[in-house]
C-alpha cells in the first residue's frame, strides 16, 4: 500500500486562515470583512469565524475606530522569532563593521521592546572622542533617532497610541514634548526614510537612524550612526552619513529577505 499525498492531509480551514493571513503581504494595513470576503472567495460568516480565531490567539486585531482588521503582535512576534533563528545579530554585525571602516563613527542595531529602544548590537568608533556603547540599555523612542525611525512606520492609530502612555519627558531643548508636532516629525521621517536625533537625548550628540524591514516588509530593527555634534555638520550629514545609513538599512533588509522594489 503506497503512502498517501501529503495533499491529502490538508485541512481546509487551516489554508483558508493563512490565505487570509497572507492578503496582508500587500500596502493595505487594515482589511474588512467584506473586502475579505470577495478576496477569498468564501461567505462573509465563514470569514468573520476566522477572524475571531485569529483574534483570539492574537494573530489579528480589530480597529474598534473603523471595525476593520489588521495583523495582530504574535505575527510580528513569530517574525522575530524566524529572524532570530536566522541570525540577526550575525547578519548585521559585518554591515555595521562596515560602516564604522567607511566613517569611523559608532554605529547601532536597535529594537523596540516594550516601548524603549535597546540596543542589542554596537561597533564603536576607533576616535578618542566617541559615544559611550549603551548596549542593553533601554532609551527613550522618541527621543532617539533608531527608535523614531521604527515608530514613524507604524499606522497613524499605533502612533497616537503609543503616545498615550502619559507626558514626553524633555531630556534637552530640542527633545519633541508636543504630540502633534512629533506625529507630523514622524510622517516627515517616514517620506524621506530617515530619523535624525539632533541633541533630544544628550546634548552634544547627534544621530541618524534608518529602518530595518524584514520578508513581511515590516520594519524589526533600526541602524543608526551616532557621535559628537560638531563632527555631525549638516553637510556631513547629507553629503556621507545619510546615504551610508541608508545604504546599510537596504542591505540588512535584502539579507532578510525584503524587496526594496516592491
Amino acid at each position: 500500500m503506497g503512502k498517501r499525498k501529503k495533499s491529502s492531509y490538508i485541512i481546509q480551514s487551516v489554508t483558508n486562515a493563512l490565505d487570509l493571513l497572507e492578503e496582508y503581504r500587500g500596502d493595505e494595513i487594515e482589511l474588512g470583512v467584506t473586502e475579505l470576503s470577495k478576496r477569498l472567495g468564501l461567505h462573509k460568516n465563514n470569514v468573520f469565524r476566522l477572524l475571531a480565531t485569529l483574534e483570539s490567539m492574537g494573530y489579528m486585531e480589530q480597529n474598534k475606530i473603523t471595525g476593520n482588521y489588521r495583523l495582530g503582535l504574535r505575527v510580528l512576534e513569530l517574525g522575530q522569532v524566524f529572524i532570530k533563528h536566522m541570525g540577526l545579530l550575525k547578519m548585521a554585525r559585518p554591515i555595521l563593521q562596515e560602516v564604522v571602516d567607511k566613517c569611523n563613527e559608532t554605529a547601532y542595531l536597535g529594537l523596540i521592546r516594550e516601548n524603549r529602544v535597546v540596543y542589542v548590537d554596537v561597533v564603536e568608533a576607533s576616535r578618542p572622542v566617541r559615544v559611550v556603547s549603551r548596549v542593553g540599555v533601554g532609551l527613550p523612542v522618541f527621543s532617539s533617532a533608531v527608535g523614531k525611525v521604527q515608530v514613524a512606520y507604524e499606522s497613524a492609530d499605533e502612533m497616537r497610541q503609543a503616545l498615550e502612555e502619559g507626558p514626553l519627558q524633555q531630556f534637552t531643548h530640542n527633545t519633541i514634548i508636543d504630540k502633534d508636532e512629533l506625529i507630523e516629525h514622524l510622517k516627515m521621517i517616514h517620506d524621506q526614510g530617515y530619523a535624525l536625533d539632533d541633541e533630544e537625548y544628550d546634548e552634544g550628540i547627534r544621530c541618524v537612524g534608518v529602518p530595518v524591514h524584514d520578508y513581511t516588509r515590516r520594519v524589526i530593527a533600526g541602524i543608526s550612526i551616532s557621535g559628537p555634534a560638531y563632527r555631525f555638520t549638516d553637510e556631513r550629514l547629507k553629503e556621507e552619513l545619510i546615504p551610508l545609513a541608508k545604504e546599510a538599512g537596504e542591505r540588512l533588509s535584502e539579507r532578510l529577505g525584503y524587496a526594496i522594489s516592491i
